[in-house]
């Protein structure tokens, strides 16, 4: 196969030499592109070993690093760029200035294999792959980047430096992105992902402060960088299928698919029953099985949402209470006083039915994963639950009426997430709890917080320093105090998420709740996505569910109608009415009537009619038995989070 046309230039060891000084001051929109889409699709990184192939001043190995990575050996030629990595490294990575042919080299081994904007620099590509291939261990992937050849080739774009106030051109080896992948399938590798997205608005800014903001509007349409996942092929390699269902859909063509906050492309995403297995340019619709693919032209497909606090089995009852509490207590003693009928009423509905309520209640707002703040009920959850209910935690109440179980959380180990109400009011009481919190032990980076209303400043420090996480219910908290986390005072929090709450406080769904962030709390729409995507998972402890569209996770996702606004516009714009499909493990567990008849007929069967308000949706409830069971104690007017429901049959 040919190499390519080799540039005229610099050696690329005496360019990065002489750019090592400058590389990591100097705003460069490729990277800032590339770390963006990238640290969406990574598998998690930590207990994995980590090899980045042109490490340069350790952008991935500090990353990876952060992520918690066991070990960490970065190869590169430049003894320049290895020493500014070093600088930030220290002793917590190997470093080694060496060709990537040295002998050596080829004798290293990893979970991960990094070489970002290094293939071009080569000119025996095909000796490099081989030899990144036979460090890959069993069921490792290789991640593969670098400017996008299309479009250097159009614009006639030259890699190299600016020193002395010129420009100093390196030599590369052009190829063509197909002869590229063609070089890997070569070398024994499969192309897992395949993305080539173009700029974004985070690049626009880098352009503007270098004056070339008419040029970033020219080139804005174009694929700036390609990135590639690539997995070892083995004749024994099989991806592992779930035995929970039948295979019924095994791609999603034509849509656009978020790829964080701000990005989207129109990508295919293959499934092998309950994980993504591939994720690539969206095919053509000749070439899509109509049998078991669904085409999603016109929709916007995300990741599936996670509730970080719900009670699920108040699903059904109404918003309780006056308001103008100091504290949680006084508003349940208010509760048991004047709405103790109500109470009582509501809880002769079997609680086992509840708890389904309350799972089509997060269903329809296109949460996939709840956290179930009350005991994991074996019974109900795992017997064709319609959402992932988090198991791996422990919990109290709260400080006020659960102390005895929160020493014994401090027994427990930081092992799994712990989590309590606290700070829930606005008076000294509440404020204290934190500090109470400290002194019993139970308050560490295995500590989540939820509410933390009543956090002062030296609270939220403690909070902070500890390492514990926080969940913010911020329609609940307002209606009960007139008063809920300032979007400032959140984003402070490393770790955070949204939640929320049950019907009896708050004021809908999770959606609801992201939008009373946005509208009334000044809250950015790209936290709030984060807030309900990547952070609650990354709080809540979450194996491959990270909330984020990848290779290897679980197949956990939604659609709302393409407006095409970016992903966190979407979402804090949208209601229960916007999401059109909801696929959970694999399995559609949701569906308006335009995608139920775009479905495969056998993804599509066991869906039962509801009518939420004026929506009809398709759900794969037992509709029938759960109104059957809750009609005779509440009638026929029934609501689950402020919505009335009702049979579509």
């Amino acid at each position: 196969m040919a190499i390519g046309t080799r540039t005229q230039g610099m050696t690329a060891i005496d360019g990065y030499n002489t750019w090592a000084q400058s590389y990591d001051q100097e705003a460069n929109p490729m990277l800032s592109l590339e770390r963006r889409i990238l640290e969406r699709l990574l598998p998690p990184l930590a207990t994995l070993s980590v090899i980045d192939f042109g490490c340069g001043t350790g952008r991935w190995l500090t990353f990876a690093k952060e992520k918690g990575a066991k070990s960490l050996l970065g190869i590169d030629p430049s003894i320049e760029m290895l020493k500014r990595a070093a600088e930030k490294l220290g002793n917590g990575a190997l470093l080694a200035c060496a060709d990537y042919q040295d002998a050596a080299v080829e004798r290293a081994s990893a979970d991960i294999v990094f070489s970002n904007f290094v293939l071009s620099y080569i000119e025996d590509a095909e000796r490099f792959l081989r030899m990144a291939r036979g460090t890959l261990r069993e069921g490792g992937s290789m991640v593969l980047s670098d400017i996008h050849p299309a479009t250097i080739a159009r614009f006639g774009w030259k890699r190299g430096l600016r020193a002395g106030g010129e420009f100093h051109a390196i030599q590369t080896s052009d190829r063509t992105l197909s002869d590229i992948i063609t070089l890997c399938r070569r070398t024994g590798f499969d192309v897992l992902v395949r993305i080539e997205p173009p700029f974004g608005n985070e690049e626009r800014a880098i352009f503007a402060d270098n004056g070339k903001e008419d040029y970033f509007e020219e080139i804005l349409e174009y694929p700036a960088i390609y990135v590639l996942q690539l997995a070892a092929r083995t004749p024994c390699r099989k991806s592992v299928k779930s035995t929970k269902h039948e295979k019924s859909l095994d791609s999603i063509e034509g849509g656009r698919v978020a790829l964080g906050p701000t990005d989207t492309l129109p990508l295919s995403i293959e499934l092998n029953s309950d994980r993504i297995c591939s994720m690539g340019i969206s095919k053509s619709p000749a070439a899509r099985r109509q049998d078991t693919s669904l085409d999603m032209g016109g929709y916007l497909v995300l990741p599936g949402l996670v509730n970080a606090h719900d009670h699920l089995e108040f699903a059904l009852f109404p918003r309780m209470g006056r308001g103008g509490y100091r504290n949680f207590l006084e508003w349940a003693d208010d509760l048991h006083q004047s709405c103790a009928a109500e109470i009582s009423r509501q809880r002769r509905v079997p609680k086992d039915v509840r708890l389904w309520w309350g799972a089509i209640r997060n269903l329809l707002c296109g949460v996939t994963t709840v956290c179930h703040h009350n005991p994991y009920d074996t019974a109900v959850f795992d017997d064709g639950f319609p959402i992932r209910v988090l198991q791996d935690f422990d919990w109290a109440h709260s400080l006020a009426l659960d102390r005895a179980h929160v020493k014994r959380a401090k027994a427990s180990g930081a092992t799994r997430p712990f989590f309590l109400h606290l700070g829930e009011g606005i008076d000294k009481n509440s404020a204290e709890e934190i500090f109470e919190l400290a002194r019993l032990g139970a308050l560490g980076n295995h500590t989540v917080v939820i509410h933390g209303v009543a956090l002062d400043d030296e609270g939220r420090e403690l909070l902070q320093r500890s390492g514990a996480g926080l969940v913010c219910c911020p329609s609940s908290n307002q209606f009960l105090f007139g008063k809920t986390i300032a979007a400032d005072k959140l984003k402070t929090y490393p770790r955070a998420a949204l939640g929320s709450d049950s019907p009896l406080t708050a004021q809908g769904d999770l959606l609801d709740e992201a939008r009373f962030a946005c509208e009334s709390v000044n809250a950015a729409s790209s936290d709030i996505y984060n807030y309900v995507t990547s952070k609650a998972a990354e709080l809540l402890q979450i194996k491959n569910v990270e909330a984020n569209l990848r290779v290897g996770a679980k197949t956990d996702l939604i659609a709302i109608a393409d407006t095409g606004l970016s992903p966190a516009a979407t979402l804090a714009s949208s209601s229960f009415e916007d999401i059109e499909l909801v696929i959970v493990d694999g399995r559609v567990n949701l569906a308006s009537s335009e995608l139920k008849r775009r479905l495969p007929h056998q993804a599509s069967a066991g869906l039962e009619p509801l009518l939420v308000e004026h929506t009809l949706r398709w759900v794969r409830a037992p509709l029938k038995r759960l109104f059957d069971e809750t009609w005779p104690y509440l009638g026929s007017d029934i609501f689950i989070g402020g919505k009335r429901i009702r049979s579509g049959t």
